[in-house]
């Protein structure tokens, strides 16, 4: 759970700072000149030929937008070649001056990320001097490389039902699965923590965790650009699954304004299925959003600014246990947005969107009672300092600065005021008031243990055809958390065109380095999580029976205010796209650079883990070098007619494991996980400390997790409104990192092919020098997944409508499924935490090889719009996707093993071997 809080003065000061920054930055690049990050902008290109089809060199181009505050200008090359690079996307009017006076003007739309081809053949029976206009209409094809690219305007964003948040865009990418999750992101091909998200080209990914826990909204969304395979060596891409990407609307040298009140009432939504005892609501909606924006200096400056709040009530809830209280979650975002262009090859922007939003009431589950319900806060902050410098017209610079902050916090509606720790009993007479109580189930043939629980179970139980039933939850919630995500970034490019021959090189050369931090402050509500293994397991002597069991986070004698978990992340990238005739060849390659620092460690000679415990030090915990992570990216695409082409492309990624320097970091230790356990009568017996959450130790000469993929593709335009799109992908997945017990590959029955070994042969001698945890940081012997699949996608756009279709069958198979380890799975695990490989049951050998839970084997999408003649707009999405695969899961299987009886996680067959129903939708809205 990651929720948030307002921090008072310290958040106060926080934004004072940023804006501060901003302030200085923009400062800093009207002196300097300096500029912005190319992937934030689209661009022009083409070739131009005279009557005769002779190249037509010294032609005068212009380009004039509303959205950029200064014409640009440039000239036709030798081989009739021109390029206007990191235009703001818009619609571009494209005026052609040739040098015997025929002037000729184009309209184009340029998307976010794509390079839109206009060519022009003078037409010969053209008079002297005469205008010719053309209206294009656009083309979300990506031109000229073999990357699975979609882009899309604002027309798409507000014409059809797709949400209001950010994160709803994810349901029109082509063959990513539709999903409910509101943490985890969709597969793509991949675990759902290996998608990257963009907002006006930073990071909202959440810092450590790789999910999308941050909440920009859509409202102001001028384009969108996705990219899910055959990455190039720009942009950074080092994303598993896809990259989304996004730019914010900006002023014009027009004074624009809109407010907007939109409204979704439970009566406009369908019933919701329910497993039995499900929970029951009903749900209203709104949305106020107000924009404006124009000119401070006309053709200089121009601003933008918005507010947004979404509104969020469920009413008459019940669920198992009755009624429930009513959910209300609000929100007030800010956005505001200059725009100068101090010369004509000039362009900066400096923005900074700030959101709070409250949540009462949450966390209410199908089979808790209403005291477990915890309320939440979060703020927000996306400062971004950008800018670009067309040098000439063979070369650019750009730059981008951001800074992301995300501050969370989650406090229990029922708070208790009770003495735990180290000796205290527990009170088995009251234990809805000791923490989060997880009630009990009967096991078949089990009657002495079903004895010991069936009182609890009248006491706490919900009814289920009038009989008191085990299974659920009460109490309040377990856990208290406040934590602060950060993500400073900087990036730099230089972009230069040469022309050698009869080709053309287009040179990109990059730079990105971020830094990545979580503060992080953790306690339990009373004893936090307690569960009745009602004598079925002992101690950790093997012998004392334990009645009662409580996990909860602990403060250390030797405790530090906070946890710092810090990783830092570097790349470099060279590109060079060469066109050839009717060959477009991209050649390039990202190197990347990751350290991971952990909190509680000092270096120190003579040791023998070369480290000695210094609680709240800082210390390089793991560090991945450049030469590890060498991801080459290589495409051709052979355009064999002028509106047709072919393309093959193979790309390496090296996702990252910054999730590591909050796994392993040693303070955890202090700042950790314990297990409490107590007798028949509560009395206390024992305090032990969670093996797999305290700091660890990391196996040598791992290899960085990696994923190849080759695809092969068709594109063609069949007539200047319709276009088609198909492909064949394959992606492998290797090199897949987690803890683990140290002792796994010994005790826990693996294959013969598994080498019967510890994973740190002298991890007991380290351990006894500075502590840490019995489990390590290990490359899982034999972990995988494999990714296939098969793709066809339609365009059709006029001046009135705009439809886009895809089918796509996929098989996403293996045995590491990130996605599919905890009891909900919508939940932010990441390398270090997921219960894969977490003891007996838990293992890759354990049933984990077979159909992993992203499997989507058909997936149809189809979504449009259509513009009435009375200033209206109709839109509709439509969804068919097959069914989740799943499997039973059950600890009795492994009971040789363990003497845990958590089923979860650990399969009692093979992976995927059930599938839910498929999955059918159709929304509608009408502007």
């Amino acid at each position: 759970m990651n929720i948030t809080r307002d921090q008072g003065l310290n958040k106060h000061q926080s934004k004072v700072r940023l804006l501060s920054t901003c302030a200085a930055m923009a400062i800093g690049l009207a002196v300097l000149a300096a500029p912005v990050n190319a992937q934030q902008a689209g661009g022009v290109r083409g070739y131009l030929t005279n009557s005769e089809g002779v190249a037509a060199e010294g032609v005068v181009i212009e380009a004039r937008s509303s959205v950029m505050p200064q014409p640009r200008t440039t000239h036709s090359a030798a081989n009739g070649r021109y390029q206007f690079p990191l235009l703001p996307p818009g619609t571009y009017e494209l005026t052609f001056r040739f040098p015997d006076g025929t002037v000729e003007t184009r309209t184009v739309v340029v998307e976010l990320q794509q390079r839109s081809q206009v060519d022009v053949a003078l037409d010969e029976s053209a008079a002297e001097f005469e205008e010719i206009v053309v209206e294009e209409t656009r083309s979300v094809l990506a031109q000229g490389n073999g990357s699975l690219r979609n882009s899309l305007g604002a027309d798409v964003v507000e014409g059809i039902p797709t949400g209001q948040e950010y994160r709803d865009l994810q349901k029109l990418i082509p063959g990513v699965q539709y999903s409910e999750d509101s943490v985890r992101g969709p597969s793509a091909g991949g675990s759902g923590q290996d998608n990257s998200y963009q907002f006006d080209g930073v990071d909202v990914t959440l810092p450590l965790f790789g999910t999308l826990s941050a909440e920009p909204s859509s409202h102001d969304i001028a384009s969108v650009s996705i990219v899910r395979g055959g990455a190039q060596a720009i942009g950074f891409n080092r994303s598993g699954g896809f990259q989304m990407n996004t730019i914010s609307k900006r002023g014009t040298d027009e004074l624009h304004g809109e407010t907007r009140y939109q409204m979704q009432s439970a009566g406009m939504t369908a019933e919701r299925k329910t497993t039995d005892g499900g929970t029951v609501f009903e749900e209203d909606k709104t949305w106020l959003t107000a924009s404006l924006g124009g000119p401070l200096v006309k053709e200089r400056l121009y601003f933008y600014t918005s507010y947004y709040h979404p509104e969020v009530k469920r009413e008459n809830g019940s669920n198992a246990y009755g009624e429930i209280p009513g959910y209300k979650s609000e929100r007030d975002e800010f956005f505001g947005k200059l725009t100068f262009s101090p010369t004509d090859n000039i362009l900066l922007d400096a923005s900074y969107r700030t959101s709070d939003r409250t949540v009462s009431n949450d966390i209410i589950g199908d089979f808790e009672t209403a005291s477990a319900a915890a309320g939440s806060e979060a703020a927000q902050d996306i400062a971004i300092v950008e800018g670009s410098w067309i040098v000439d017209e063979e070369s650019s610079f750009s730059f981008k600065y951001t800074n992301f902050v995300y501050d969370t916090s989650g406090r229990p509606d029922t708070l208790f005021d009770i003495a735990t720790g180290e000796g205290v009993a527990l009170n088995i007479n009251d234990l809805a008031n000791q923490g989060y109580l997880n009630v009990p189930s009967l096991v078949d043939g089990e009657d002495d243990y079903n004895a010991f629980i069936q009182p609890f179970i009248d006491q706490y139980g919900y009814i289920d055809g009038g009989v008191p039933t085990g299974g659920g939850g009460v109490g309040g919630y377990f856990r208290i958390d406040d934590t602060k995500f950060t993500r400073e970034a900087f990036e730099a490019s230089y972009d230069r065109t040469f022309y050698i021959g009869d080709s053309t090189h287009d040179i990109h050369l990059g730079f990105q380095t971020q830094s990545v931090e979580e503060d992080l402050i953790r306690s339990s509500n009373g004893w936090g999580s307690i569960t009745i293994p009602g004598g079925r397991v002992t101690a950790s002597d093997g012998v004392t029976p334990v009645y009662f069991h409580a996990r909860m986070s602990v403060t250390g004698d030797d405790s530090v205010a906070s946890i710092n978990s810090k990783s830092k992340l570097q790349s470099i990238e060279i590109n060079d796209r060469i066109e050839m005739g009717d060959f477009v060849i991209n050649a390039g390659v990202m190197l990347s650079h990751d350290t991971y620092y952990g909190q509680g460690l000092r270096e120190a000679d003579g040791t023998l883990s070369g480290f000695e415990l210094a609680p709240g030090n800082r210390y390089k915990m793991y560090e991945t070098d450049w030469a590890d992570m060498v991801q080459p990216r290589f495409g051709v695409t052979w355009n064999y007619k002028d509106n047709a082409a072919v393309y093959a492309n193979f790309a390496r990624y090296y996702p990252s494991a910054s999730s590591l320097a909050r796994a392993a970091s040693w303070d955890r230790n202090l700042r950790g996980t314990v297990d409490v356990n107590f007798g028949e009568d509560g009395n206390f017996i024992e305090m032990t400390q969670v093996g797999s959450s305290s700091g660890k130790v990391f196996q040598e000469d791992m290899d960085p997790r990696k994923i190849d993929e080759f695809l092969v593709g068709w594109r063609g335009e069949v007539t200047s409104k319709l276009s088609l799109r198909g492909h064949v992908r394959h992606r492998r997945g290797r090199n897949f990192w987690e803890d683990t017990p140290n002792d796994a590959r010994v005790t826990l029955n693996p294959p013969a092919d598994i080498p019967r070994e510890l994973y740190v042969p002298n991890l007991n001698e380290i351990r006894a020098e500075i502590g840490g945890s019995s489990y390590v940081i290990a490359q899982l012997d034999g972990a995988y997944t494999n990714y296939w699949e098969a793709s066809l996608e339609a365009d059709y756009a006029t001046d009135h409508y705009y439809l886009s279709a895809s089918y796509v069958w996929s098989r996403y198979t293996g045995n590491f499924d990130q996605d599919n380890t905890t009891t909900d799975n919508d939940a932010n695990t990441f390398i270090g935490s997921s219960l894969i490989a977490d003891g007996a049951g838990r293992q890759l050998w354990d049933f984990r090889d077979g159909v992993l839970r992203g499997d989507r084997t058909h997936v149809f999408k189809a979504y449009g719009y259509y513009n009435l003649s009375w200033n209206a707009r109709f839109g509709a999405f439509i969804l068919y996707q097959s069914g989740q695969p799943w499997e039973a899961w059950d600890s009795e299987v492994y009971r040789d093993l363990t003497s845990s009886t958590s089923d979860t996680s650990r399969y009692a067959e093979p992976a995927g071997s059930r599938r839910t129903d498929s999955h059918f939708q159709v929304d509608l809205n009408y502007t």
